[in-house]
């Protein structure tokens, strides 16, 4: 039995690979387009997961060599985006560096990042923002001035930017569109990873739900319409496996849903080739 007999370009929009603390790539994107997916949208692991902490470089050079990997020995096609995680600036911080130099260290690595785009290497900014746990105010405002430097350099580049926050509702949907406005960059572009189903412009205030494909948030999302991408935020390491999500869960439950009329075609191909082409200028069919 054809797991995708409709050949949907399945898109995992967030999904991590490790060869270090993990499966692999190869070994991800095999299992990934066995249950039907075929598209993998992968951000650079954070430098001390490859155990070279702060070689902020070296880690974004790393995902890009995975999805050359995955490109080259399967049949899933894979697209880096390349960016410094919060969590790295706190440990900045934490290693005896000034606010002041972290930052600075960080724009480096994005500049680094933008690089990239440019020469086609990777295919956005991410994922930046800030932290998903709680820092001092004066570490917040620095951590704000990151992610909209990493806006400014997109909207340079007119590249997507995948944001990693805390849990974000519509309060901090909009705050992240003002930043966007300010600048006038495509909020479009702008994609909120490990999204709620904020689908409704008055919920989302025109930036992209990248949401994360429990059942529940899916049935949720699907119901307001069809303008959201899918996640699962797998971390591939073997110390917890299944984490975030499984690998297997976005090309898993779009066929279900499909089996079951609560996607139609259109929904599946609007949300998994649609909407990812247009946002990230890539061509997601196979070959």
């Amino acid at each position: 039995m054809i797991a995708n007999p409709l050949e949907i370009p399945i898109t995992d929009n967030h999904i991590h690979v490790d060869h270090i603390n993990g499966i692999g790539p190869v070994k991800v994107a095999k299992q990934f387009y066995n249950v039907g997916g075929r598209v993998m949208i992968i951000p650079n692991k954070p430098s001390w997961s490859m155990g070279e902490t702060f070689e902020f470089e070296k880690a974004m050079d790393l995902v890009i060599s995975y999805c050359h990997e995955i490109t080259q020995n399967t049949k899933v096609k894979a697209f880096p985006v390349v960016g410094v995680h919060p969590a790295e600036f706190s440990k900045l911080i934490e290693s005896g560096k000034s606010l002041e130099d972290s930052y600075k260290r960080v724009k480096k690595a994005l500049d680094y990042g933008k690089k990239l785009v440019e020469e086609k290497k990777a295919v956005g900014i991410g994922e930046i923002g800030r932290p998903h746990y709680e820092v001092n105010g004066e570490e917040m405002n620095y951590q704000n001035k990151i992610l909209k430097y990493g806006l400014r350099l997109a909207k340079e580049l007119d590249c997507p930017v995948q944001l990693h926050t805390e849990s974000a509702e519509e309060e901090q949907f909009k705050e992240f569109a003002s930043f966007a406005d300010e600048i006038n960059f495509n909020k479009k572009k702008l994609i909120k990873h490990y999204s709620g189903p904020y689908i409704l412009e008055e919920e989302n205030f025109g930036l992209t739900p990248s949401v994360m494909s429990g059942k529940d948030n899916i049935k949720k999302a699907i119901a307001k319409g069809d303008n959201f991408l899918m996640e699962t935020d797998y971390l591939d390491e073997l110390s917890r496996p299944g984490a975030v999500l499984g690998l297997k869960t976005v090309p898993k439950r779009t066929l279900d849903f499909l089996n079951k009329g609560i996607f139609t075609e259109e929904d599946a191909f609007k949300i998994h080739k649609d909407n990812i082409e247009s946002i990230y200028g890539i061509n997601t069919e196979i070959d």
